[in-house]
């Protein structure tokens, strides 16, 4: 067995902050492989690809989904790269399903900025889980991925569509809103990394994150890996998540473990005592609202901001 890329430092920063940087988490094949992987699905892409780029940008952002059961570059990277390893010390969880794949590239001049989010709330898991976005070209710190620390922490936020804002999901009123992060980014603690390729940023399906254009010459092709705790449970909504999971929820009942063909175990279950969450991420799986304050990188702020009240997780969740 490889050692693993986290260690207990790395761990404790991520049950604190919702993010982490690991460095060198693909080896030059499996990078190969990956980039490999996203030419293949920009060559084909699924009925749900999108674009998320205005018409008259002069660059393009590319997104596609759930390739990992055609492609076989990406499930072996899912299931036998250190990245499910990864994934497993930083939820401090005794076993890791994956959830889905997740293909993003952003063409060099693009000016269409990826908006302020949290991803869970797009999702039909309640539950801890973590993504791990991988660039498989150079990306400077200022065309990289952008996450607010600490933000895991606090409640569901409002999700929207990326162009349009509109409210698909959850019913407008029943979540908070995102603050105005962009109207003054000082006051928070924004975390972001230039990046090699084969490096990964991690982060919980709650870290509130969102991305700067590309204004570079080359592009910026990017693999995120999902992957679901333990704790995860099947969260069914009334309404198309992002992805879909058209049908799911008549072969896998509300609030059951994910055990299912498409999220396949990636990482062996330990057993005895002392394998379950820790208690920092075991507390963040209720999400409880407001008042939390960024880490010690950057200035106090109050977040979320106050709102509606929350749907929570895990959860009795008021937006189904």
């Amino acid at each position: 067995m490889t050692a693993s890329p986290v260690d207990e430092e790395l761990a404790a920063a991520f049950a604190r902050d919702g993010v982490a940087c690991v460095r060198g988490v693909l080896d030059p094949a499996e990078l190969a492989s990956a980039a490999r992987a996203i030419e293949i699905v920009l060559a084909n892409p699924s009925p749900i690809a999108q674009l998320a780029s205005a018409a008259d940008d002069p660059g393009s952002f590319f997104e596609d989904f759930c390739r990992w059961r055609e492609i076989p570059e990406i499930e072996q990277l899912a299931r036998h790269s250190r990245v499910p390893q990864a994934a497993a010390a930083l939820m401090s969880t005794p076993q890791v399903r994956f959830y889905h794949d997740h293909v993003l590239v952003k063409d060099g001049g693009t000016r269409q900025r990826t908006p302020w989010h949290q991803d869970q709330p797009y999702y039909n898991v309640d539950g801890p889980g973590v993504s791990a976005w991988i660039p498989v070209d150079p990306v400077p710190a200022d065309g990289c991925l952008e996450l607010v620390a600490s933000s895991h922490l606090g409640p569901w936020l409002m999700p929207r569509t990326f162009l349009a804002g509109e409210a698909r999901w959850f019913p407008e009123g029943s979540l908070a809103e995102l603050p105005d992060i962009d109207a003054d980014p000082g006051t928070f603690d924004i975390r972001r990394f230039e990046l090699r390729p084969g490096d990964a940023i991690f982060f919980d399906f709650l870290t509130v994150h969102g991305a700067p254009g590309f204004p570079y010459p080359g592009r910026r092709r990017v693999l995120s890996l999902r992957y679901l705790s333990a704790q995860a449970r099947h969260a069914p909504r009334s309404w198309r998540t992002s992805p879909p999971f058209d049908g799911l929820e008549e072969e896998l009942p509300a609030g059951s473990a994910m055990d299912h063909p498409l999220f396949p175990v990636v990482w062996p279950a330990s057993s005895g005592p002392g394998h379950g969450a820790s208690p920092n991420h075991a507390a963040a799986v209720g999400r409880p609202p407001g008042g939390l304050a960024g880490s010690s990188a950057g200035r106090r702020v109050r977040w979320p901001p106050a709102g509606p009240p929350a749907a929570r997780c895990s959860c009795g969740a008021t937006g189904t």
